[in-house]
């Protein structure tokens, strides 16, 4: 049985609901977890498969992106974000969320090329949004962030500042295996992966309970997270994966 680990945010919801209605998942073992476990697990070999942040694909020994779909945005997320009560030159020290990897790679690269920035970084435990206070901010991802846009004067969207830095968008996770995989699940993973995304009001309806915190899921599925892998979309995760190497 083939072990896959995906990540439990909202943004994934029309992924699993394709999986769930699907042959395959009764030939899968289907994992959720926060994004730096389910890295965690592809790297150790504990499972086969995973939506992987971008950044754990150079730890891999084999890497194999396995599907036209990813975690992306054209623009601004919603989701990761840099929360402030003071403008980001003034800021002293980031908390780092300890369920990102790609986020916080991205705010490393944003703060030393985009703003030219050096704050103290702080890698973070659970409860660290709550301290976001004076000059002291804090790097949240997920689903976290809908509770946070209304609390702070300060919020830096970081897919927003990458596609203003570079024209591109950009990358969050991809689905990456560390073998090879037969063709044939491969093609019917991803048909799973598109029924899903083309029937995102339906995944919502059976997952209702996932997200209480998003005020219009639909939007942020449909205009916020943009899925498909596209040629622009590998632009700008090769392009990161340079810069941070």
């Amino acid at each position: 049985m083939l072990k896959i680990s995906a990540v439990s945010y909202l943004n994934t919801i029309p992924f699993i609901h394709g999986l769930k209605q699907s042959d395959l998942i009764k030939t899968i073992d289907l994992q959720l977890d926060y994004p730096s476990i389910c890295a965690d697990k592809l790297i150790n070999g504990t499972v086969d498969l995973a939506l992987v942040p971008v950044v754990a694909i150079l730890k891999l020994k084999e890497a194999y992106i396995i599907s036209d779909y990813c975690i992306g945005a054209n623009g601004a997320v919603d989701t990761v974000c840099l929360y402030s009560d003071v403008p980001i030159e003034e800021i002293e020290s980031i908390a780092l969320d300890y369920q990102s990897r790609t986020s916080v790679a991205l705010l490393k690269l944003l703060l030393k090329d985009y703003w030219r920035l050096n704050p103290i970084l702080i890698n973070e435990e659970v409860g660290f949004e709550d301290k976001i206070k004076g000059k002291h901010a804090a790097l949240v991802i997920g689903d976290r962030a809908f509770a946070m846009n209304d609390k702070h004067k300060f919020i830096y969207d970081l897919s927003a500042i990458w596609t203003e830095m570079t024209g591109l968008p950009f990358v969050f996770a991809a689905w990456v295996s560390n073998s090879q995989l037969s063709q044939d699940f491969i093609n019917a993973f991803n048909k799973a992966l598109e029924k899903g995304l083309t029937n995102i009001d339906r995944a919502l309806a059976f997952e209702v309970d996932s997200y209480p915190n998003c005020k219009n899921p639909e939007d942020y599925l449909n205009n916020k997270i943009s899925y498909s892998l596209d040629s622009e979309k590998k632009k700008g995760m090769e392009l990161f994966l340079r810069k941070i190497i």
